[in-house]
């Protein structure tokens, strides 16, 4: 077993700050996680890697190809079954540590490539603002999405907030 990052970013807990675990109950998550999807594919008979790291406060796990396009049938289309995955690793490392677990999943690099685009999109929209001066709504978003993009905007000292309900939740992105 080697050492990863979902769209289930919860974004009040987020906001408020919370804290999941201590590091060590994260490397224990990880583990866990990575565990469940090890026997996955297994069972499915595909080959890859699997990388397991702490980033702040989240146990992350990538599956990493061994053979091009083997995973793509992990993702799914836009991700729904990397999603699903995802959840499924989540109530793995649940069960196992006894907290909840808000553990990102990456499979074949697809959420690590998403992240540089979010924070191009980001970056954008905090140069319009500052230019403007005028809020700036986004399209709808994931959690995950939302997150990235929260995290450029506070980083360039703009405010952002989600607003709307799911599917349709979006950042609108405002002057300091």
């Amino acid at each position: 077993m080697t050492d990863v990052l979902t769209p289930t970013d919860d974004d009040a807990e987020v906001a408020a700050g919370e804290s999941s675990a201590p590091a060590r109950d994260l490397v224990a998550e990880g583990d866990a996680a990575a565990d469940y999807l090890e026997g996955l594919l297994d069972i499915v008979d595909l080959d890859g890697d699997i990388d397991i790291d702490v980033e702040g406060d989240r146990a992350q796990v990538a599956i990493i190809e061994v053979n091009k396009g083997e995973l793509g049938s992990l993702v799914g289309v836009d991700g729904k079954v990397m999603d699903a995955l995802q959840d499924l690793a989540r109530l793995a490392a649940t069960q196992s540590t006894g907290h909840r677990s808000r553990l990102m999943l990456d499979i074949a690099g697809v959420r690590a490539g998403r992240r540089e685009g979010l924070r191009e999109i980001a970056t954008a929209a905090v140069t319009e603002v500052t230019k403007s001066g005028e809020p700036m709504r986004l399209a709808p978003m994931n959690a995950f999405e939302r997150k990235v993009i929260h995290d450029v905007v506070t980083e360039a000292g703009l405010v952002s907030e989600s607003e709307g309900v799911e599917p349709q939740r979006r950042i609108v992105v405002r002057p300091a």
